[in-house]
């Protein structure tokens, strides 16, 4: 027997360095020892060059992990930056922080009387937001006696948390909020690329700095031996602007004009499980989903309807522009079963952290009404709540989009896909129904198992979802 050792542990690279490390270890017979002490005398740059950026071996870049953090970001950047199915990080929660001493980020495409329209509408919804969670908090200590088994401080806590489940309703999407990651290379370049190529130019203008910033050393350093090169300098000479969901969006949308039928507008669910067994329509439906305000269910049947030479034609138009060295676009990625939900950006926000599914939205809109936690009214809060959304509504009415999508409260209601096989169904329903969760994603969760009851109640029976009228306000 030997006594060499099987396990061996790396201490922190550049992250350009660890990827042809372990690389090269791959490709040879040395120990990782010697593919260390190679590393340390060849240049990581050119190996990077020929065999990701030329070569195509993608697979290189997720062996360097690089750690970034996004600091005040508006909400909807940090969403848009957390886009990414292979993503691993932490965003600031509205839930158990407080957002009454911020100003909403300015959305910088803005003209100087827009700004003034912005802040206007943006000032009105934190100081509601301020009224309702002094209100809402005064309201749960006389309603929820603190037990005589529980801490006070533990005691305060749950109820902050509470009343700012209410408050955060209030929140303009502009509000600023930190964001912290850890990925791959290969990740880092595809959300580089997609960001620079954003209709937001907040995210644009992020997507530029986090590509100078892989240029650079890092800021933050744990101690005085950390390394002191580039994080990620080849990288950040490579990762241009993805301008193809744009084009694809714009390409379909005008097609969808021009052959999409009057819309039925169906009664529909807000919680609407469909199981496509037509994988083209299940595509082409899809594609349509993003760049409209209709239903899924309702384009899938479009969908179904067409002869298969109109719905390649729509493929066909979709994949203009398409790299054909890049991956299909998400749009073509299928599951079982698809969820199309109207829910509010606050749930979304949450939800929107479940990456083991596929995920589209529609635009962010206000068009589908507002969400009114029901302590609103008990709290006689319905006025002051009103009168801050429909502040909002004429300010949104006035500023130009997409900068307009900023202004918008977390209770505006939107559409959102997701497309999942049931193990992730079972999981979302079981985690986001509990009781320490918020009452929005909770109604959610406990409707997606409803839904699947209806469509397979064998399997439906098999979620150990928590109905949303079981309570317990003092649990987090």
């Amino acid at each position: 027997m030997t006594n060499a050792k099987r396990v061996l542990t790396v201490a922190p690279m550049p992250p350009e360095k660890t990827a042809y490390a372990l690389a090269r270890y791959s490709r040879s017979p040395d120990s990782i020892r010697d593919s260390l002490e190679w590393v340390r005398s060849h240049d990581s740059s050119k190996f990077l060059e020929s065999f990701y950026f030329q070569y195509g071996h993608a697979s290189i870049a997720d062996l360097g992990h690089v750690t970034v953090c996004f600091e005040g970001v508006s909400e909807l950047a940090a969403t848009e930056i957390e886009d990414e199915q292979l993503w691993d990080g932490q965003a600031r929660s509205s839930r158990y922080q407080d957002f009454s001493k911020t100003s909403a980020v300015v959305p910088p495409e803005l003209l100087p009387d827009e700004q003034e329209t912005y802040a206007a509408a943006t000032d009105s919804l934190l100081n509601t937001y301020r009224q309702v969670q002094s209100a809402v908090l005064a309201h749960l200590e006389e309603q929820l006696p603190r037990p005589d088994e529980m801490k006070p401080d533990a005691y305060r806590r749950n109820l902050a948390a509470r009343a700012f489940d209410v408050a955060r309703y209030l929140l303009p999407f502009g509000i600023p909020t930190g964001v912290g990651q850890v990925t791959s290379i290969r990740t880092l370049e595809k959300q580089i690329r997609r960001l620079r190529g954003s209709e937001f130019q907040e995210l644009r203008e992020i997507g530029d700095e986090l590509s100078r910033a892989c240029a650079a050393p890092a800021e933050c350093l744990w101690s005085e031996h950390d390394f002191s090169e580039p994080v990620a300098p080849t990288l950040a000479r490579h990762a241009h602007p993805d301008d193809s969901p744009r084009h694809l969006r714009a390409d379909v949308a005008e097609w969808a004009a021009h052959h999409l039928p009057p819309s039925a507008a169906p009664e529909l669910p807000e919680v609407d499980l469909l199981e496509p067994a037509d994988r083209l329509a299940d595509i082409c439906a899809t594609l349509l989903y993003t760049v409209t305000d209709r239903p899924f269910r309702e384009l899938y049947e479009i969908a179904r309807s067409w002869p298969d030479a109109r719905r390649q034609e729509l493929i066909d138009i979709a994949l203009g522009k398409h790299n054909r060295r890049d991956e299909l676009p998400r749009q073509f990625r299928s599951a079982p079963y698809v969820f199309d939900i109207v829910m509010d950006i606050g749930a979304y926000r949450d939800l929107h952290r479940h990456r083991r599914c596929q995920q589209f939205r529609q635009h962010y809109t206000n068009r589908l009404g507002y969400s009114t936690p029901a302590l609103i009214e008990r709290c006689n809060l319905t006025k002051i709540y009103s009168e801050a959304l429909q502040h909002a509504d004429r300010a949104i009415a006035r500023l130009p989009q997409p900068a307009a999508q900023y202004a918008l409260p977390f209770a505006a209601r939107s559409r959102f896909l997701f497309k999942m096989d049931f193990a992730e169904i079972e999981y979302i329903s079981r985690l986001r129904s509990g009781v320490k969760g918020h009452f929005s994603y909770r109604n959610v969760a406990w409707e997606m198992k409803q839904a699947m009851e209806r469509l397979n109640p064998a399997l439906g029976r098999l979620i150990d979802a928590t109905p949303p009228w079981i309570e317990d306000p003092l649990k987090r």
